[in-house]
């Protein structure tokens, strides 16, 4: 399969949450790649106030292709104590 060349072709992320990562300034793969799922999320959270953590499942899930339900069962607390740990690296 060839490698998505916009964030519209990766699985799971849908308009929506592509115009969240917009608005954080996050507009291709590559971007999305370089920073990885947690910090997308946490810029994300930071411009949109209906941001939920489906989005950081889905955002994990387009990045490693694994379904997004088994990110949210499978890596839950790693991904959680992830966006803790560079939210507080963010903020000092």
């Amino acid at each position: 399969m060839e490698d998505p060349k916009s964030i519209a072709e990766l699985k799971n992320l849908g308009p929506k949450s592509q115009e969240m990562l917009a608005q954080a300034g996050i507009t291709s793969v590559s971007q999305l790649r370089q920073i990885g799922a947690v910090a997308a999320y946490s810029k994300a959270r930071k411009v949109n106030s209906g941001v939920s953590l489906n989005l950081l499942w889905a955002l994990e899930s387009a990045l490693t292709g694994e379904p997004w339900q088994d990110i949210s069962r499978k890596y839950r607390t790693s991904l959680l104590l992830a966006l803790e740990e560079h939210e507080k690296t963010q903020n000092q």
